[in-house]
C-alpha cells in the first residue's frame, strides 16, 4: 500500500538525499559527460522516490546504486543500433570511400550499425539467439541456457563462435582489425 506523501517525503529526505553526492560521483564514472551524469542521477532519484515505500531502510547506498546501475543499463538499451533493411547497399557505400577514417569515425559513422546488423543477421539462428540474449539482452550464460533449454557450456560455445564470425565479417568490411591467426 502506498504511503502518504508526508511519510514518503520524510523517508526520501532521510535515506536518499544524503547520498546524492555519492550518486553524482558514481554517475561521473559511468558516463563521459557531466550532463549525462546529472541526467542519470535525476533518473535514479525519480525511481527512488517512486519506490521509497518499498524500501526497507537498510543499506540505502547499495539500494540507490542498484537503481542507478539499472537506469544506466536501460539508457544503453534504448541507444542500441537498429538492424538493417538493406545491408548490401550500406556495405557498398561504407567500403567505397578512399579516405581513411579514424576509429571514432568508423564506430560513430553511418555505416557501422548497418555492418554490425548485417553480421548479426548472417549468423545461424542458434548463434544469433545467444548473441541477442547475452550480448544485447544482458542475460548471464546461466540465464540464457535456461531460456534456450540447453547446457551453459553450449551457450558459451555458441557465443564464442558467433562473436568470432561477427569479428571476421567486421574485419572483411574494414570496420575492425583483421583477426589474429591461431597458433594451434
Amino acid at each position: 500500500m502506498a504511503q502518504p506523501p508526508e511519510v514518503r517525503d520524510k523517508a526520501f529526505a532521510e535515506f536518499v538525499l544524503p547520498e546524492v553526492e555519492v550518486l553524482l560521483r558514481v554517475a561521473m564514472t559511468l558516463t563521459a559527460q557531466p550532463a549525462d551524469a546529472e541526467d542519470l542521477v535525476q533518473e535514479t532519484l525519480l525511481r527512488a522516490y517512486r519506490a521509497i515505500d518499498r524500501f526497507d531502510g537498510e543499506h540505502p547506498r547499495a539500494w540507490l546504486l542498484t537503481i542507478m546501475r539499472r537506469a544506466e543499463i536501460n539508457r544503453h538499451r534504448r541507444r542500441r543500433p537498429h538492424l538493417l533493411d538493406d545491408p548490401d547497399a550500406d556495405l557498398d557505400r561504407l567500403t567505397a570511400g578512399d579516405t581513411v577514417a579514424s576509429p571514432e569515425e568508423v564506430v560513430v559513422g553511418e555505416g557501422f550499425d548497418e555492418v554490425v546488423g548485417a553480421a548479426l543477421a548472417a549468423l545461424p539462428d542458434k548463434h544469433r539467439q545467444v548473441v541477442r540474449l547475452v550480448d544485447i539482452g544482458g542475460l548471464s550464460y546461466a540465464e540464457a541456457a535456461e531460456v534456450l533449454d540447453v547446457p551453459e557450456g553450449t551457450v558459451m560455445s555458441r557465443l564464442h563462435r558467433a562473436r568470432k564470425r561477427i569479428r571476421t565479417q567486421l574485419a572483411a568490411a574494414g570496420v575492425a582489425p583483421k583477426p589474429k591467426r591461431s597458433r594451434m
